[in-house]
């Protein structure tokens, strides 16, 4: 991956947690790198196939200065985000923010903060059962492209299904949908589950009736196995509901564990 690097740019801001530190200000130096496909540009001499460093020079600048957190972990992660959210060629930002002469009450020449974002393929799991199926899945469609951190880019069409696990109900519409997104596995599983909350999602009874059902089925390709997250789904294998929409946009896909695509799975089952 090619490299746009920017070293110690100066912003005279007001970041702190002191009072004086927000009121009177002081200076920060911020660092980029940036992280992207330039070879089109490279090749062609054009302009508009890269970013432009003077653009993003211009842009944390004025983010630092029209804004004021205590913490330069803040401002830090602010950077990271509204960088690749503004410069969409950006595959991942790394942002070092410096304080020179931090107020500690001891000889020091910088203290510095660095965070590391970058974009994530996902892909999610849509279900309902109950009242108005496809007005609930579209619904959830809808509130993952409001949030400023999720962009949905692929839906798949919903089909409709026996219900999974043994308990008397009504069936259900499913869909996947492929999504892009800067949250952290966890900060996504947050997210759906207010969704979920929104559209009236209670949990009494387990594989039981439900208004609307999100279930996160890759991020990339990593492998999580906690008490709280299991990535990716680990019945999706065995779920016709998943692998038949999921067949439909992404069929190439490789399960990170088993090796074997979305294609080959479906056909197994």
């Amino acid at each position: 991956m090619d490299i746009i690097r920017i070293k110690d740019l100066e912003v005279y801001a007001n970041h702190g947690v002191l009072p004086e530190e927000r009121i009177l200000g002081q200076k920060f130096l911020i660092s980029a790198v940036i992280y992207m496909d330039f070879s089109k540009a490279a090749l062609s001499g054009n302009l508009d196939k890269t970013i432009n460093y003077a653009s993003v020079c211009q842009f944390i600048s004025e983010f630092t200065q029209e804004n004021t957190f205590e913490l330069i972990e803040t401002l830090a992660e602010g950077i990271a985000l509204e960088v690749l959210d503004n410069f969409p060629l950006a595959e991942r930002v790394d942002i070092e923010v410096k304080k020179p002469w931090a107020p500690i009450g001891l000889p020091v020449n910088t203290v510095s903060v660095e965070v590391s974002r970058s974009r994530h393929t996902v892909y999610i799991a849509l279900g309902s059962n109950m009242g108005y199926k496809e007005g609930f899945l579209w619904g959830a469609v809808d509130a993952l492209n409001a949030l400023d951190d999720f962009k949905v880019t692929k839906v798949s069409d919903f089909i409709e299904t026996e219900p999974y696990g043994g308990v008397e109900q009504d069936d259900f519409l499913n869909g996947v949908l492929e999504g892009e997104t800067t949250m952290t596995p966890l900060q996504l599983l947050e997210a759906l589950n207010n969704i979920e909350e929104s559209a009236g999602r209670t949990r009494d009874v387990r594989w039981g009736p439900r208004t609307l059902d999100l279930d996160i089925i890759f991020y990339d390709d990593e492998i999580i196995d906690s008490e709280i997250l299991v990535i990716p789904h680990k019945d999706m294998h065995r779920r016709d509901f998943v692998l038949a929409p999921m067949k439909q946009i992404a069929p190439w896909k490789r399960h990170p564990v088993t090796g074997k695509t979305i294609e080959e799975m479906y056909e197994e089952l």
